[in-house]
């Protein structure tokens, strides 16, 4: 007698995309056009939703910024799909003054980073995160990418931060998931893959999902990916990652994830512009053909693009 494979559980959905923030040409916070990008990723079969994460350009927009993006959103899209704010920051209080925002605008979760470039011991992590995480009444999911931060956490930080009631997530960008796989049985923590070149790995490890970058234009494919893991069909869910490949290369081969992300909406005519705020710049006419061609070859430049 068959049975069901068990799922993972999912507070914060399976398939999320770390949104950008869309700017206008004088780099001022488009939001109409913020709006924009999340009906398109609930449409496209978005569960969850990242605003103000790293690809949201969130160390360089500011807390009113913050509030009216989150707000946007939440109105539009808050009752079909997760809004998770994110609430990054290597100053605590700060971080606690955004997760604060991010609840009063209607975020229904938090992702809190590991504090950067400060290089805090585990104690400091483990504080930092607690502090975020009292200051307000939302699940939390934890965000290890210590190629960005320079801080990893570590074992016994998770495990303490496990007992958290409200701490039941990581998004793991480490690129270690033989060590995620022991940590999502030993903590009981949900996991969630923070690298797109990944997500079959972890998803076929248990992962609860994704929290995409690529998923800008491929969502309705990552899916696909999760309903063929749930489904016990690994061989399709490896066709799903192999079909992607070249989509994931284009998009996060420069390193450049949220300047490349802006490029394939404009090319997709969903922003009007792929404008960032320094120190990020946008990508070279090179790179933008690349991504062009890459995205025109597997079939997702269908909508017009905007005029130049």
């Amino acid at each position: 007698m068959s049975t069901s494979p068990r799922l993972p559980s999912r507070t914060f959905g399976s398939v999320a995309v770390a949104m950008v923030t869309p700017f206008r040409e004088d780099r001022t916070v488009d939001v109409d056009a913020g709006v924009a990008v999340a009906v398109k990723l609930v449409e496209d079969g978005c569960d969850a939703l990242v605003i103000h994460g790293t690809t949201g350009e969130s160390s360089t927009t500011h807390q009113p910024e913050k509030d009216e993006l989150m707000r946007a959103v939440v109105d539009a899209v808050g009752d079909k799909a997760m809004i998770i704010g994110g609430a990054g920051s290597n100053d605590t209080a700060h971080a606690v003054r955004i997760a604060q925002g991010a609840q009063r605008c209607g975020a229904q979760g938090l992702l809190v980073v590991s504090p950067y470039y400060n290089r805090p011991s585990q104690e400091g992590v483990y504080q930092h995160v607690r502090a975020v995480t009292d200051a307000v009444d939302l699940p939390v999911m934890l965000y290890d990418i210590p190629g960005r931060t320079g801080v990893a956490f570590g074992d016994e930080t998770l495990d303490r931060l496990a007992q958290h009631p409200r701490i039941l997530a990581v998004k793991d960008a480490t690129g270690d998931v033989p060590t995620g796989f022991e940590r999502i049985a030993r903590t009981g923590l949900e996991y969630y893959s923070g690298d797109d070149a990944l997500n079959f790995d972890w998803l076929a490890h248990g992962a609860s999902g994704v929290v995409s970058v690529v998923g800008h234009v491929t969502a309705a494919d990552y899916v696909e990916m999760v309903r063929a893991v749930d489904d016990g069909d690994l061989p399709g869910a490896r066709d799903v990652a192999a079909r992607l490949r070249p989509v994931v290369a284009a998009l996060m081969g420069t390193g450049q994830g949220a300047v490349m992300a802006k490029h394939a909406l404009h090319l997709q005519g969903v922003i009007p512009t792929p404008a960032v705020r320094l120190p990020l710049v946008t990508a070279p006419e090179a790179d933008v053909a690349e991504l062009a061609a890459a995205l025109r070859e597997h079939g997702y430049l269908e909508r017009a693009p905007l005029p130049a």
